[in-house]
């Protein structure tokens, strides 16, 4: 199993003081309005949010049902809620120390996420009511990490020490189906264009797994030894796309099991996770260079230096915004990255909605009023 920041940052965290406030807070009925860092050349523009809680951990993010995104703060043991305008609210997790994890939007309108150290699977719904099912099969620290949305209307999750990819319906009936590679230690995992899930198998297994809906398994090696398979993600072209933080690479594996890989162009980047964003790239975070990466479908990268130093950007998604929002689990911030267009032309053909706009018009208006500044 790969240890990296998001997995030893209480140690990191410990003692560890900014070299200046970065942000402003005001706390309005249980909201913080922050004011953002905002970074960036043209062509993009970098914002930052710091977290109310200090040393909240933040690591895994999600879109929710109301438009807000959603996260995991792991060492708080809460959830948090932040407005695409920057407002926070913070929802504490009934059970203790339950080191939340993967995050995602349910079929049911609520949220739900993996309690790694608690062994649970929680649901939050949008007001704040929590409910929290225990997963049948103890394993020791590492319980359930990743979790998402199945096309069976279930929730899917991985179990780490268990070995294990468990299922959880809306209403708290488990199934768990054993993963063949013995301690192959999966990750995170998403529903693939085929109907199946996915999901990557750490330590030394260095596999992407594929399992059906009725609990039929596949196994791909990785072609890279030892490359530390760890977020994924469906992309635009019906591939998966994953990320290889040993390696420093990105991968890519077709539905029938056909793996390309991509190298980072910054040595040692350390890519942590990986969201597909509303452009038709993926976006993924990269831990150790601080950088927000992206790369198109055709393997061509762009990398993105984020504002904070030494902030470990962890987990990210595409926000109803048209933008990608990520976590900084050492910056203790959430951030936002948007591409903006560049000429009027990447507002045509419903270009505009890839950054966000309501419309052409609006899009058009942009790039004019940029033109003159």
């Amino acid at each position: 199993m790969t240890f990296r920041a998001s997995e030893v940052f209480w140690s990191a965290l410990q003692g560890r003081r900014g070299p200046r406030a970065l942000l402003l807070g005001v706390l309005i009925s249980g909201l913080v309005l922050g004011v953002p860092i905002i970074s960036g050349a043209r062509g993009t523009t970098i914002t930052e949010y710091r977290i109310a809680t200090a040393s909240s951990g933040p690591t895994e993010i999600t879109t929710g049902p109301d438009g807000a995104l959603w996260f995991s703060e792991n060492t708080s043991n809460k959830i948090g809620r932040i407005t695409t305008s920057g407002a926070f609210t913070e929802y504490p997790i009934p059970t203790p120390a339950s080191g939340p994890r993967g995050i995602t939007a349910g079929p049911d309108g609520a949220l739900w996420f993996a309690e790694e150290q608690a062994n649970k699977i929680g649901r939050l719904t949008t007001s704040g009511a929590f409910t929290e099912y225990p997963a049948p099969t103890f394993a020791g620290f590492f319980g359930p990490r990743g979790i998402t949305t199945g096309p069976d209307g279930a929730l899917w999750f991985t179990e780490v020490n268990a070995n294990k990819i468990g299922r959880v319906t809306t209403s708290g009936a488990f199934t768990e189906y054993s993963i063949p590679t013995p301690q192959s230690a999966p990750e995170f995992i998403t529903a693939g264009s085929d109907g199946a899930l996915w999901f990557p198998e750490d330590s030394g297994a260095n596999k992407i797994g594929r399992v059906t809906t009725s609990g039929a398994f596949t196994e791909y090696p990785t072609p890279t030894p030892m490359s530390g398979p760890l977020g994924i993600t469906p992309g635009s072209d019906g591939a998966l796309w994953f990320t290889e933080i040993s390696a420093s690479k990105i991968g890519r594996v077709t539905t029938s099991g056909a793996i390309t890989e991509y190298a980072v162009p910054t040595p040692l980047s350390h890519p942590v996770e990986i969201a597909a964003g509303p452009d038709g790239a993926l976006w993924f975070t990269e831990e150790d260079s601080n950088k927000i990466g992206r790369v198109t479908t055709a393997g061509v990268f762009t990398e993105y230096p984020l504002p904070t130093p030494q902030s470990a950007p962890t987990g990210i998604t595409a926000g109803p915004d048209g933008a990608m929002w990520f976590t900084e689990i050492i910056g203790n911030q959430i951030g936002r990255v948007s591409v903006i267009p560049r000429s009027t032309k990447d507002c045509t053909n419903g270009g505009w909605r890839r950054f966000g706009f309501k419309n052409q018009g609006q899009c058009v208006a942009f790039v004019n009023r940029e033109a003159q500044t």
